[in-house]
């Protein structure tokens, strides 16, 4: 069994992976979140997952699997992170009530101690149902959106805002378990399930 870093502290990241029974070593990468003008949406998502995989494959050396990834919320051309406080959320929400926006993870896989590395995203559409205020606010007040790109999770009271999605649900989680499962597969001959 290969010996699988992930090179980030996300909860959700790990559950996912624990769910397959892979029991990822983590190693949160500390790394500045930065975007160079006039990169896409793809490119800040890549950039980011191969810089976090990059900083922790410095750790490590025995030919182990790490997985960095990095996911953003795109709406209208404009990236949206992580809301600072709760007036930041409801700007964010509110950009996305009633619309279509892209969920973006870049995925970066490297094999420690060699020159092996896969660079990929998945791009995900999510349209958010038409939302009061007070339906924004009193999903704020749960806490949820605080840690999350685009101030919302899918996987919890945020499913309430969606209307539909159309692609790969664990991407909008935070880590999209098919493409991961298919270049684990191709290039470094690890199967997820």
């Amino acid at each position: 069994m290969e010996k699988i870093i992930l090179a980030s502290s996300s909860p959700r990241r790990k559950e996912i992976l624990n769910r397959y029974h892979l029991n990822p070593i983590i190693f949160g990468a500390e790394i500045e979140e930065k975007q160079i003008k006039g990169e896409l949406p793809e490119q800040v998502a890549m950039s980011l997952a191969f810089e976090k995989s990059y900083w922790v494959s410095n750790y490590f050396s025995n030919g182990e699997i790490i997985i960095g990834a990095d996911t953003i919320v795109v709406s209208e051309d404009m990236i949206l992170g992580k809301p600072k406080d709760e007036k930041d959320a409801f700007r964010i929400l509110s950009l996305l009530n009633g619309k279509e926006h892209s969920v973006i993870t870049g995925i970066c896989i490297i094999r420690a101690n060699t020159n092996i590395k896969i660079i990929d995203y998945e791009n995900t559409t999510v349209r958010f149902r038409h939302l009061s205020e007070e339906q924004i606010m009193r999903y704020i007040h749960t806490n949820e959106p605080m840690d999350k790109a685009g101030a919302y999770g899918i996987q919890g009271y945020g499913q309430i805002l969606v209307e539909k999605i159309n692609g790969c649900y664990s991407n909008v989680v935070g880590l999209p378990l098919g493409k991961l499962d298919y270049l684990l597969n191709k290039f470094f001959n690890v199967k997820i399930l």
